[in-house]
């Protein structure tokens, strides 16, 4: 019972566990884990899926980064990851109050962050494919939501053993308002700043350290390995 960082703990302890299955409860913010699985927020509904549901099981990914301490840290995640601008968006909006929600406290945040965010060069390799060139983000989905509600991902599939890779270019803030209320409804893509790859590995780095954000989580900083973990965990669904 909880939200998406709830889920981001559990999946620590259950990862790979024959015989166990995770069900949801939502009780937190953003509901963004929940979304691509059509589990109900309504509480009676969400029991219901949790007691008499079916076991999908789906992958994990599995994240490298150096930890705020400066060694080597390593997590799993469920949903999302990302390196770059959304680490920030995600830090400031656990920071301060989610009283309005996930949706409307994610949207001030990105407008905040954006306003003073400067681009660097970043380096992506997806499998064999690399990119190098000026980012807000790379958006590693295994599910398709974040940022209480952005469609982000639309076409991500949870149990297909490879992330959507979703690489933002360097947006003008014009390009981010006409683009931001798109998100929400997965109407944002194809967009000439942006390019989806997918693979099983991603690997992100910059000359400065970029925030990493795991399930809305920030565990440190670029450089960054992702790996696919191929049906790790039962979850119930409807």
């Amino acid at each position: 019972m909880g939200g998406d960082g709830t889920v981001n703990e559990i999946t620590q302890g259950l990862a790979g566990r024959d015989g166990v299955e995770l069900a949801v409860i939502p009780r937190g913010t953003g509901w963004d884990f929940v979304r691509t699985y059509g589990i109900p927020r309504r509480l009676e509904d969400a029991v219901a899926v949790a007691r008499d549901g079916h076991a999908r099981e789906i992958d994990l990914g599995r994240a490298r980064y150096r930890s705020w301490a400066g060694g080597e840290g390593e997590s799993l995640f469920a949903n999302i990851a990302s390196a770059g601008m959304s680490g920030a968006i995600a830090k400031r909006t656990n920071e301060t109050s989610k009283a309005l929600g996930g949706k409307v406290s994610y949207a001030w945040a990105t407008l905040t962050v954006f306003a003073r965010w400067g681009n660097d060069v970043v380096r992506v390799r997806v499998d064999e494919e690399n990119r190098s060139a000026r980012m807000h983000d790379v958006v590693v989905a295994n599910g398709r939501f974040f940022g209480g509600g952005m469609m982000i991902c639309p076409e991500a599939e949870p149990d297909d053993g490879l992330f959507d890779v979703l690489l933002i270019g360097d947006l003008t803030k014009r390009d981010l308002m006409l683009t931001l209320p798109k998100t929400y409804r997965g109407r944002h893509l194809p967009h000439p700043k942006a390019e989806v790859l997918r693979g099983a590995t991603v690997e992100v780095d910059a000359d400065e350290p970029l925030p990493v954000e795991l399930d809305g989580e920030q565990p440190g900083t670029t450089p960054v390995r992702f790996e696919i973990v191929p049906r790790a965990l039962r979850l119930r669904v409807p």
